[in-house]
């Protein structure tokens, strides 16, 4: 990413958010946009590629929160032009290179990035100098250096559904992922033979510099090189001598038991690769869960209902109630349980971050049968001519009445 690009580039705007947006308003723009222009969705689209490639660009500035205030920040400071003289200054132009501005070395008196100095301050900035006021904008050091040194690979963040068993227990899944990555067919050179020159116009550099508003010098990636030093003298007819390719792998990723749907797992260094011998990205994977017919999860621990007749309630006893992917286990029920009431299995829920399991917890339902035989009838008339006159509701009215 060149400094104009920083500048001049309204990455809001690519992902279709306000400038004032949330991260979760950024994130989910970006991944719909993602999914939308993925190669693997529009194979042989060169524009989605494009698309999905600047989607990628804008998340990966906006998507984090320290490179996103640096970038609000350029934008703000240099996006009108840069600054101009104030008054007093004669009409008088001052000629600055954005490398010397930002990533200057302090020195001794008039040394490079030294008080009187070249890119040092005229007296007013002691200490570290006028780098350290600006230092770290755009996350570069001097000129000429940025296309030349090590460069991190891109972050890429993909998605994974599973069984509501697979992320209680943990599991192993395959995972297909693209990503820019040194073109395999050329070696990453450009070109077809491996044997790219020098760039006369940068002069291997990768960039050149022009004068910008307010009478500072920008830094530009050289048009000719496209930024890489290096010009193909017979372009590879797979990344049309630029070097980098689309590439597609599969990888088995492990899911961590206990996993919650909607969860994000970073594995470092899975990401795209880095360019020039720079370290990979990494890999993010959102976790999706299906739910199941049965259980629930409240946290660390399973939940379950379970239906129980009126006889069981009232009487008590005890009750076998299902675990998920081990073997049953005994309730005991005490004489009179509601409906509604919590009972808990120690040791039957979900696997914490320590090893351990959480509990199972069994919610009593009493169930009420619609249809009765003749003698069933039977018995609960003669039940309701014991019990007598108690009447479960009178405690409601009187506690409706307020005194």
């Amino acid at each position: 990413m060149s400094t104009k690009d920083f500048i001049e580039k309204d990455y809001y705007k690519v992902l279709g958010v306000p400038r004032d947006a949330t991260e979760a308003e950024i994130k989910k723009a970006y991944r719909k946009l993602a999914r939308e222009n993925h190669p693997d969705a529009n194979k042989g689209d060169s524009r989605a590629e494009e698309r999905f490639k600047n989607v990628s660009e804008a998340y990966d500035v906006l998507g984090d929160v320290k490179r996103r205030k640096e970038y609000d920040e350029a934008r703000a400071l240099f996006g009108g032009g840069g600054f101009r003289p104030g008054p007093g200054a004669g009409g008088q132009q001052f000629n600055f290179d954005l490398g010397d501005l930002f990533g200057g070395t302090q020195g001794g008196p008039g040394a490079p990035g030294g008080p009187g100095g070249p890119g040092g301050p005229a007296g007013g900035f002691g200490g570290g100098g006028i780098g350290d006021v600006f230092g770290g904008l755009f996350n570069r050091g001097g000129a000429g250096t940025r296309t030349t040194a090590p460069r991190r690979g891109q972050d890429v963040e993909s998605e994974v559904t599973l069984s509501f068993t697979e992320a209680v227990s943990g599991a192993t899944v395959p995972l297909r992922m693209s990503s820019s990555a040194a073109c395999k067919a050329c070696s990453g050179t450009g070109d077809k033979n491996g044997t790219p020159r020098v760039c006369p116009t940068c002069v291997g550099t990768g960039q050149v510099s022009r004068g910008g508003g307010g009478g500072f010098s920008l830094t530009d990636p050289c048009v000719d090189c496209k930024g890489r030093g290096l010009i193909a003298q017979d372009p590879c007819s797979v990344c049309r001598g630029s070097g980098r390719a689309t590439s597609s792998r599969t990888m088995q990723v492990r899911i961590p038991a206990g996993v919650g749907d909607g969860q994000r797992i970073r594995l470092r260094g899975k990401g795209a690769p880095g360019e020039r011998g720079g370290p990979a990205g990494d890999l993010y994977v959102v976790v999706h869960v299906d739910e199941h017919p049965v259980f629930g999860r409240r946290g660390d621990n399973l939940t379950i209902t379970v239906p129980v007749s009126f006889p069981e309630a009232a009487l008590g006893g005890e009750i076998s109630v299902p675990t998920l992917g081990g073997p049953p286990v005994t309730l005991k029920l005490p004489p009179g349980t509601p409906g509604g009431r919590t009972m808990r299995a120690r040791g039957k829920g979900a696997v914490r971050k320590d090893g351990s399991l959480g509990d199972l917890l069994v919610t009593i339902e009493v169930v009420v049968p619609r249809d009765l035989n003749e003698a069933a009838r039977k018995a609960l008339e003669e039940y309701r001519t014991a019990a007598g006159d108690d009447d479960p509701r009178a405690a409601l009215f009187e506690a409706a009445k307020g005194e």
